[in-house]
């Protein structure tokens, strides 16, 4: 049989040979065969996996978008895996470069068969292929479930993405289904029965008619009447710069201030002799070196330990060595020799420093533990630091803790009061509320002007991704939290910004351009 088909005329095709030979290691002429009209594109076997593939290449882009748009809150997912395995690593980013390898991966083999079947030839995936596309399978299914479980905020932010990126991903939708064309009608036209035709092309022209109208219902706040854009979000470096700087150091809050950030966050807690200090974590293993100055004490608690003990501990060292942020560019000569001779920082030098740039301040109060000395002083504590140590100007100042409010404000009036979460604005503004410091996740561009026309104005946190960003001061936002104020500081008007009109232009040259390469395919 094989010496019969190698007697048969022979035509060099050097493009199919090396289509079939990647997707089917079929590299010899004699060991491929044509779909003739009317036959069906491959055995049942290949016709029962084909599907499979598609599902590999759909969750695969799924996981992909979902895992690239999710950069804004990378740092938050690798602190969760050091808390949980007790060394730094960014497992965000090697998430972020599996997804893109295995989708990549994916997407060649669907070219691969979409271009077989274009030349009219018979589709069989070997079977090393076949184990890969299990694997991209499973790996895109479980990292989705396990994202659903452990991650829930997540699909808020993947629902937030789509208002700047759906008209985007509409064209890009739009251009599959260009490409599709070609073998949907190489198929329907070989098809020798009217009702296969209708099975291959009736699928296509209703997944078309869908996507030709579902801008209808697309809404973005980013698209918008020239002349109707609110101003620029403030910016707040959240822990100072900590993408150039340790975090919570005197380095960081000063790099904030040298790229025009507008206000300062930080967190506060009590050591046992009663200084407030700045530290984010319940102990001091990550941005310290504990290890190496007290190493029977790593897993104490912060605030048991005295302030002559804090004060031999190094606060910058662990920056260089674990970079903790995805993207971070090196730093000079000169910031590296800084970086490393950052020590922990009291509330009181924090405060003093904003108040000479004159920069707001928002911190959050952490209460020391049981049988700490000032577990029940330490409002009073935090107070007197504020109005007698520092005596920073007190409307620079943005109260967030709820536990005491009304005590505060009859010891302290003249704070901007914050509250941090979403309440009646009868509620509110009972309590002398001015502003509101909300997750992003909880960005509403309808709630942002309810609470405005009460002149209550929003903070969101953390918003460090550009995108994000520019949805924000679409949505009208005040100011934003962020770990990037060097990035964000240099957008001069919001991404994805345009009119209706010049949307409705894109929307519809997109369709007509579309639909008349589809007919002229079709129709050739």
């Amino acid at each position: 049989v094989v010496r019969r088909r190698l007697l048969q005329r022979y035509e060099h095709q050097p493009f199919i040979s090396c289509l079939a030979g990647f997707y089917s290691c079929r590299w010899k002429r004699y060991q491929r065969e044509r779909t003739e009209p009317g036959k069906c594109c491959c055995s049942m076997r290949e016709c029962m996996f084909f599907p499979l593939l598609v599902a590999a290449f759909c969750f695969s882009l799924v996981f992909l978008y979902t895992w690239g748009e999710g950069k804004n809150d990378y740092n938050g997912f690798d602190w969760y895996n050091y808390g949980n395995l007790g060394f730094w690593f960014l497992w965000s980013l090697v998430i972020l470069i599996v997804a893109a390898v295995l989708f990549a991966y994916i997407s060649l083999l669907l070219v691969l068969a979409m271009c077989l079947l274009a030349e009219g030839q018979q589709l069989y995936l070997h079977w090393s292929h076949k184990i890969g596309t299990f694997l991209v399978l499973g790996f895109s299914i479980s990292s989705l479930f396990a994202l659903s479980i452990l991650w829930r905020d997540h699909r808020k932010t993947v629902r937030l993405s789509f208002q700047v990126t759906a008209p985007y991903l509409h064209i890009g939708a739009i251009a599959i289904m260009v490409l599709l064309a070609w073998p949907v009608a190489l198929h329907a036209i070989r098809a020798d029965k009217k009702v296969t035709q209708v099975i291959i092309v009736g699928p296509y022209v209703a997944i078309l008619l869908f996507l030709f109208l579902i801008p209808l219902g697309m809404y973005s706040p980013c698209i918008r009447e020239m002349g109707t854009l609110g101003p620029k979000p403030a910016l707040i470096g959240h822990r100072g710069a900590p993408m150039l700087a340790p975090e919570n150091t005197e380095m960081s809050f000063l790099k904030t201030i040298e790229h025009g950030g507008d206000g300062l966050e930080t967190d506060v807690a009590i050591s046992y002799d009663g200084v407030p200090f700045l530290m984010h974590d319940d102990n001091l293993r990550r941005t310290t070196n504990i290890q190496e100055v007290y190493p029977n004490d790593t897993g104490k608690a912060a605030s048991f330990f005295s302030w002559d003990a804090l004060q031999k501990l190094n606060a910058g060292t662990w920056f260089l060595k674990n970079k903790p942020f995805v993207g971070m560019g090196s730093l000079s000569k000169a910031d590296q020799n800084q970086a490393m001779n950052q020590s922990i920082y009291t509330l009181s030098s924090f405060l003093r420093l904003a108040d000479s740039h004159n920069k707001l301040v928002i911190f959050d109060l952490y209460r020391p533990p049981e049988k700490h000395p000032y577990r029940n002083l330490w409002i009073r504590k935090i107070l007197d630091v504020i109005l007698k140590e520092s005596k920073i100007k007190r409307h620079l100042v943005l109260w967030l803790h709820n536990g005491v409010r009304s005590f505060v404000q009859s010891v302290a009036p003249g704070f901007q009061h914050t509250m941090g979460r979403k309440a009646p604005i009868e509620d509110l503004l009972k309590h002398n509320i001015v502003k509101l410091n909300l997750v992003y996740t909880d960005m509403s561009s309808e709630d942002i002007r309810k609470y405005a026309e009460a002149n209550i104005t929003t903070n969101f946190y953390v918003v460090n991704e550009p995108w994000l960003y520019s949805l924000a001061w679409c949505s009208g936002a005040h100011s934003v939290t962020t770990n990037a104020v060097h990035l964000l500081k240099d957008l001069s008007q919001p991404l994805f910004l345009m009119t209706p009109q010049q949307y409705n232009i894109m929307w519809i040259l997109t369709d007509l351009t579309s639909a008349f390469l589809i007919s002229l395919i079709f129709a050739l």
